[in-house]
């Protein structure tokens, strides 16, 4: 898996040049220049060239830049696929992928350029394993509201009628070492809501949260960075564990629990991804 922090993934419309400026400047950790939904069909050819010259002009910083195109079955998604291969990004991002099948015919066109998987269909989630473990794959990227469209499901409280899919599609990114950020949050006003979700999504086990308006960026930060809590007690876990080995036992004790190896596993990935956000350049 990438060893960088992807808590916050904001979708920026490329046919906007303002928004494109603003983005610039903006504390994400991804950015995910979208030629898709964001972009109507009198505005999709622009867009591409629009994009192209944005992402050429650069200032992006160490925000890693994504660029989802259209899908390959619309009369867009081939030219887009061919240009994003020009263009100064790191990364595709293909649409409602259903299958390995969908990831090779992209990489036909695009080659080494790493693929992120838009799973966001009923198939999507059926193969979601078989998605993950294609060698271009670099991560997924769940879109839930296409998803609660197909299954003709609604989303009600702790997103409950989702949660098969979301832990299908999680299950399959961690099986196969990909990067997984969950679906937006249409409220973007509702700052408690959006809150609850991330905090849903983080103690789920998602690497962070894809957003649609620049407001929600600072909560979903927050959300999936170690709080001060969870910093000192991997200190005092380490610590403890590095002087019970010292000392010839397998365990330690660290607030009345028993400290083993995985633990030491999981608070050194605290420390190192703490590490991985002040690296960054925002």
């Amino acid at each position: 898996m990438i060893d960088r922090p992807f808590r916050s993934a904001l979708y920026i419309p490329g046919s906007k040049e303002r928004a494109l400026e603003k983005a610039r400047n903006l504390p994400v950790d991804a950015i995910l220049f979208d030629l898709e939904d964001a972009v109507s069909p009198d505005e999709k050819v622009a867009a591409r060239h629009t994009l192209k010259e944005a992402l050429y002009q650069g200032g992006y910083g160490n925000r890693y830049c994504v660029v989802r195109i259209n899908g390959l079955d619309t009369e867009w998604g081939r030219d887009d696929a061919t240009e994003v291969v020009e263009m100064d990004c790191d990364a595709v991002l293909l649409p409602k992928v259903n299958s390995p099948a969908d990831l090779d015919a992209l990489a036909e066109i695009t080659g080494d350029l790493p693929i992120w998987a838009m799973i966001e269909t009923p198939l999507g989630i059926i193969n979601a394993a078989a998605i993950a473990a294609h060698p271009k794959l670099e991560g997924f990227v769940m879109g839930t509201n296409d998803l609660a469209k197909d299954l003709n499901t609604r989303k009600g409280q702790n997103r409950e009628p989702l949660l098969y899919a979301l832990e299908a599609a999680l299950l399959a990114a961690r099986a196969y070492g990909k990067v997984i950020v969950d679906g937006v949050y249409n409220a973007f006003k509702d700052e408690e809501g959006l809150k609850a979700e991330c905090e849903q999504g983080r103690d789920m086990g998602f690497d962070g949260k894809t957003l649609i308006h620049p407001a929600q960026v600072d909560i979903a930060n927050a959300a999936f960075a170690p709080s001060e809590a969870e910093v000192d007690l991997a200190n005092r876990q380490i610590a403890a564990f590095e002087k019970a080995t010292t000392n010839g036992q397998g365990v330690a004790v660290v607030d009345g629990k028993i400290v083993e190896n995985l633990h030491i596993v999981t608070a050194r990935a605290t420390l190192s991804k703490v590490a991985a956000i002040a690296a960054l350049d925002h």
